[in-house]
């Protein structure tokens, strides 16, 4: 080992030491033991340029094993990153860029937010898929390619473990997907203790039978050998590739190869006996030699010009396809074309009841006409989901080109990949399975919100509607579970038009949003006056009964607006005048000015909400004066009709809520002076 390098490699180590010892919290093991590989792969492989974080061609690299965030921190310090000394200094504290698990958005160089095990596992094979299509779209045989890049991730034994990264692993093998290459930290060692425990299986056997190029390489301190298996790894060209590496974590401190090199600080006298064995300063902390930075700020040199050639290229591609090149720019700008909606259905009141899963297709397919970016699929529900785009071919290891994805049964990969995919840019990707099963995708849900990316979630069968499946596919606490994710927009139309609506309130809303649509047909609301397209991306909307005082608001979403709207009728035979407010996104709803929320809510009118799930969380919007008419239990197997009925989501249940609720007529407050909506 050069002598520049062994410096490089502690200084990374001893930047990770340092920074969790003054944070007094973090794991110091990892990147003590794996320094040596990231090293060899930032320094030698990686393609980038530290001074544009966003350069779209460059590599990408993941730090899957997110919980040793000061191995990538001490990487994009050194080698260029807008990431000073004093932030790694900061490391873990109020305000920092260094925050404990890397966070995409916050800290520049940070391809995506990891930490939860398993998840930058299967963001990366999203990356993979993103590269290998938009390389199929828009490279041209006779010039050097646009798109030409690869994903690199590091993980470790706790990521190879979740079962996420089993799904994404089995999906890239059967893919091809070469131009992907994962470092396997291999060193054994878990927050309880040996990871044999609980994991002795062979994981390059494993990975091989999901159709991986393996290598191993036996002594995690060989640059030689690790220089080797990338370079290897790179040539293979048909398989993505795991190259596992055995190191040593919290390597040449006491507490070599335990776990008490895991979750917490050496403490001072085992950091101070690291230093002295592996010939480190005692101080100062935050020690960097300066032959460090000038070997490493190398890459600023490098990298620029790697980008200025590309930029080059892009301009000879510019003269022989100035629309490609211009559709290139654009989507890797994330722009939506001109009139990209233009094509959208608008329904007909006239023409019979409709699922809001098929007006979904339908809206996919015209919207994807026009969107060349949109790009997907479903866990293996696509006929169900009404999610495959017509015409748009398969994509797969034969043809890179396709727009629809086949993630297989393996709903918890797709979220993830679908976030990779979104992470990588240049796509807009979706995934769609049945509602209920939302609760295998959460952690990638939730990430998806904390990175606030544009990733596309398509929910059917979204209510106890679904009937016969029974209670195991019947979502009750499902619109609840998905409403709590701060920043996830969830999105539940009432029918056809609304769903034309929701669509395109998702595609130009920042952040992920999710899409809730019925299995059963429900009735067409008249668009006519255009109060639907104006409400829906305002969240509610005034559907009947604006023009006079109410003596009480009935609130729906979905299926059941067309239960309230029943009830209305109901009630104005009785002499009671309701309003009912559509009301298909709480998020957008609350982002509204007061002025247009007591417009479409008047205060004092008693309120009523109805929805086919959960109570939990209506109590909020309808006050201590309201009712709310739902389901607080699990449903039954029975046709959808009759569960609704059998389960109080009735017209006479909503007719008997808002009698005893309502104001007598001689108190209603004057009507609002707008009519919202």
């Amino acid at each position: 080992m050069r002598e520049i390098d062994r410096l490089c490699i502690d200084t990374i180590r001893f930047l990770a030491v340092d920074a969790v010892e003054k944070a007094k919290s973090g794991h110091p093991g990892m990147p003590m033991g794996a320094a040596p590989m990231a090293y060899v792969l930032w320094d030698r492989f990686l393609r980038h340029d530290p001074t544009d974080p966003r350069w779209f061609d460059r590599d990408r690299f993941v730090l899957s094993a997110g919980h040793g965030s000061m191995l990538l921190y001490a990487l994009l310090h050194l080698y260029g990153y807008d990431l000073p000394l004093d932030e790694i200094a900061r490391f873990r504290q109020w305000g920092s860029r260094t925050a404990g698990h890397p966070e995409h958005g916050l800290t520049p160089g940070v391809e995506a937010t990891t930490g939860p095990l398993g998840q930058g596992v299967a963001m990366g094979v999203g990356m993979a898929i993103a590269e290998a299509h938009l390389a199929a779209r828009f490279n041209d045989a006779a010039l050097q390619p646009l798109v030409d890049h690869t994903t690199y991730a590091i993980v470790s034994d706790g990521d190879l473990m979740e079962g996420v990264a089993s799904e994404a692993a089995s999906l890239a093998g059967h893919l091809a997907l070469g131009k992907l290459v994962y470092l396997y930290d291999d060193n054994r060692i878990t927050i309880e203790g040996k990871t044999d425990l609980a994991f002795t299986e062979d994981v390059g056997a494993r990975f091989a039978a999901y159709g991986w190029h393996v290598q191993t390489v036996d002594d995690g301190n060989d640059l030689d050998a690790i220089e080797s298996a990338i370079r290897a790894a790179r040539e293979e060209t048909a398989r993505p590739s795991l190259v596992k590496v055995r190191t040593h974590i919290g390597y040449g401190s006491p507490k070599q190869d335990s776990e008490k090199a895991h979750g917490e600080p050496l403490g001072a006298d085992a950091a101070r006996a690291a230093k002295e064995k592996l010939g480190w300063p005692l101080e100062p902390a935050f020690h960097v030699p300066d032959a460090v930075y000038a070997h490493c700020r190398r890459a600023l040199e490098r990298g620029g010009a790697a980008h200025a050639e590309w930029r080059e290229r892009l301009g000879r591609y510019g003269e022989r396809h100035p629309e490609r090149v211009a559709t290139f720019e654009r989507l890797a700008a994330g722009e939506l074309p001109r009139e990209w909606d233009a094509d959208v259905p608008a329904f007909d009141a006239r023409g019979g009841a409709v699922a809001t899963r098929a007006a979904s297709g339908k809206v996919l397919g015209a919207i994807a006409g026009r969107v060349d970016t949109l790009m997907g699929g479903s866990a293996d529900l696509a006929p169900s989901n009404k999610s495959e785009i017509t015409g748009g071919g398969d994509f797969g290891a034969d043809d890179r080109a396709g727009r629809n994805l086949h993630f297989g049964v393996r709903e918890h990969a797709m979220a993830a990949v679908v976030n990779g995919m979104a992470l990588h840019g240049g796509v807009r990707p979706y995934g769609a399975t049945f509602l209920v099963f939302s609760d295998y995708m959460r952690p990638s849900l939730r990430l998806a919100a904390l990175m606030r990316i544009p990733s596309l979630f398509i929910f059917t069968h979204d209510s106890l509607g679904v009937g016969e499946d029974g209670p195991t596919h019947q979502p009750v606490e499902h619109l609840l579970a998905l409403r709590a994710i701060p920043g996830l927009t969830v999105l539940r139309p009432a029918d056809a038009n609304e769903t034309a609506a929701a669509w395109r309130a998702a595609l130009t809303r920042e952040g992920p949003s999710a899409l809730a649509l019925t299995r059963q047909n429900v009735p067409v609301l008249d668009d006519a006056d255009g109060r639907i397209a104006r409400g829906v991306p305002r969240g509610a909307y005034v559907l009947a009964g604006a023009e006079a005082a109410p003596q009480v608001t009935l609130i729906a979403t979905g299926s059941e607006v067309h239960l309230v709207l029943a009830a209305r009728e109901r009630l104005a035979a009785q002499g009671v005048a309701a309003r009912v407010v559509s009301m298909p996104s709480w998020e957008l709803f609350f982002e509204q000015p007061e002025v247009y929320r007591e417009d479409v809510l008047p205060p004092g009118v008693p309120r009523v909400a109805v929805e086919a799930g959960r109570t939990l969380g209506w109590r909020e919007i309808v006050g201590a004066g309201g009712a709310v008419v739902g389901v607080d239990r699990f449903g039954e197997s029975a046709p959808g009709a009759v569960v609704m009925e059998k389960l109080g989501l009735s017209v006479d249940a909503v007719v008997a809520a808002a009698q005893r609720v309502a104001r007598p007529a001689s108190s209603t407050p004057e009507a609002p002076r707008r009519a919202a909506g």
